[in-house]
Parts: structure tokens; C-alpha cells; sequence
């Protein structure tokens, strides 16, 4: 008996893990981490609330339950986007 080929992968973004340092997500085959350090909406916030985080238009992560919304871009290249306007 021949087993039938697996399906396309749908998930396009996921947590892989939460430590006490900051949180790793899986976005289109690469993995980011974001430490609370430099993401601190994320240190106090619930884990089921940093699970729900969709990908819009394949470039922006939204977390609604958390009103933070990142572009891709700014994970892949952070020296770009400082996070403190002077």
C-alpha cells in the first residue's frame, strides 16, 4: 500500500517558544527571535494572546488581542527600523 503524498503547508506563522527572555516565531521558513528587551508589549502579555498572530498580505504580523502589528521586514533587517525616534 502506497501512502498518498503529504499536502501543501498552510501555516504560514507560529510561536515556537516563550522563555523568560522573549519569544521565537516561525514566519515563512526562516526563524526570528524577539527578546522582551526590545519587544516588551509581549513580556506581560497572556500566552494565548501571542499565540494568535496572523500573517496579512504575506509581510505583516498582527497580534489584535495585543494592538501590535510588525512588518516582516523589520524582523528581517531591525538596523533599518530603530525603535526610538530622536
Amino acid at each position: 500500500m502506497k501512502s498518498q503524498t503529504n499536502g501543501n503547508d498552510i501555516l504560514e506563522v507560529e510561536v515556537q517558544n516563550i522563555s523568560i527572555h522573549g519569544l521565537w516565531l516561525f514566519v515563512k521558513d526562516a526563524e526570528y527571535f524577539l527578546p522582551f528587551e526590545e519587544f516588551p508589549w509581549f513580556k506581560e502579555a497572556k500566552i494565548e494572546d501571542i499565540h494568535q498572530v496572523k500573517l496579512h498580505h504575506g509581510h505583516h504580523l498582527q497580534w489584535s488581542n495585543l494592538d501590535v502589528d510588525l512588518e516582516l521586514e523589520s524582523l528581517k533587517k531591525p538596523e533599518n527600523y530603530p525603535k526610538i525616534y530622536k
